[in-house]
């Protein structure tokens, strides 16, 4: 069986962001019945006392104070009512005792504010709402900021891009507790893709074209069924009758990632879902990823997820059989 993944604390509090706080409770909150093996357990945090106002004229009641911090696992932050508001003394003393004693804190949007004032992402790399990556380098310059990604993972400290990408990022969570076939039937529940490819960018308004922009979904889903191919640059701007310098250009407007990283995050996905089968040795599993040689393949696996091939495979093999 597999180990009770523990308790998640979901931060609420006057001015509560409903959007990014209904995302914390439908991932980790919502009882799993299609599985059979320990799902998190979890609780809503108070910081303000009585019902707490949230976006939509909204009541929010607590199932505890900051005191339940100090038992959870995982503490969800899920934005923050102000960010000029310096978040309590007493919020912030709980998170760092929280993270002293090895709790995940994950923050969604504007919720990294919270963990920057905290003083827990200096020199860290964070990411947030493309609207508010300037406001945080300039107000905490000791973070890293990276404006284009979608969420960072930092170990215990994860923080997530724009309103949405908390999914992603809750989902990332899930993926590195029960593997990526767990986290794609919590997706296939919430109707959204599993693994989102790209960064913020491509979400960021820009000035409409001039021209109609050729469609690149049909390559996409082409190039998913070639991965074991070894696929070039060219190869692929041939097939959408583009010259490589427009085809580079246009790839990264529509998906945010080059061509080569967008690639290569496809192949690691199909080589987690190969892995976690079970059914497939290393080799075959690195030559259906596109690999020419099995020590690439383990060198770029475990670059990308963290694990060697045959550690993920032990962690999360038969992940939906609850062993």
């Amino acid at each position: 069986m597999r180990n009770d993944p523990g308790l998640v604390a979901i931060l609420a509090y006057d001015g509560l962001c409903t959007f990014e706080f209904g995302i914390a409770v439908e991932v980790f909150g919502l009882a799993r019945p299609e599985f059979d093996f320990p799902w998190y357990r979890h609780c809503i945090v108070g910081l303000d006392h009585g019902p707490m106002r949230a976006m939509g004229g909204i009541q929010v009641l607590a199932d505890a104070g900051l005191e339940a911090l100090a038992e959870a696992r995982t503490i969800i932050i899920p934005g923050w009512r102000d960010r000029a508001e310096l978040p309590p003394a007493e919020l912030l003393e709980a998170l760092r005792a929280a993270h002293e004693r090895g709790a995940r804190l994950l923050s969604i949007c504007s919720g990294v504010f919270v963990l920057a004032a905290s003083g827990l992402l200096d020199g860290q790399r964070a990411t947030t709402h493309w609207r508010y990556t300037d406001e945080l380098a300039r107000r905490y310059p000791a973070i890293e900021v990276d404006p284009q990604v979608l969420y960072v993972d930092a170990g215990q400290l994860i923080s997530s891009a724009g309103s949405a990408a908390g999914i992603d990022a809750c989902l990332h969570l899930v993926a590195r507790d029960f593997g990526s076939q767990v986290a794609n039937r919590v997706a296939q529940r919430l109707v959204m893709a599993p693994q989102r490819a790209g960064g913020q960018a491509q979400f960021i308004p820009a000035p409409v074209a001039q021209a109609v922009r050729h469609d690149l979904s049909g390559l996409l889903e082409w190039v998913r069924q070639h991965l074991s191919e070894p696929l070039e640059i060219s190869q692929l701007a041939k097939r959408v009758a583009m010259s490589e310098r427009t085809f580079l250009r246009r790839f990264s407007d529509a998906t945010g990632m080059s061509p080569k990283a967008w690639l290569q995050h496809e192949r690691m996905a199909r080589a987690r879902l190969l892995l976690e089968g079970g059914a497939q040795n290393i080799e075959r599993v690195a030559e259906q990823c596109g690999f020419r040689t099995v020590e690439g393949f383990r060198i770029a696996f475990r670059n990308s997820v963290g694990l060697a091939p045959a550690a993920y495979r032990e962690r999360f093999g038969a992940a939906l059989s609850g062993r």
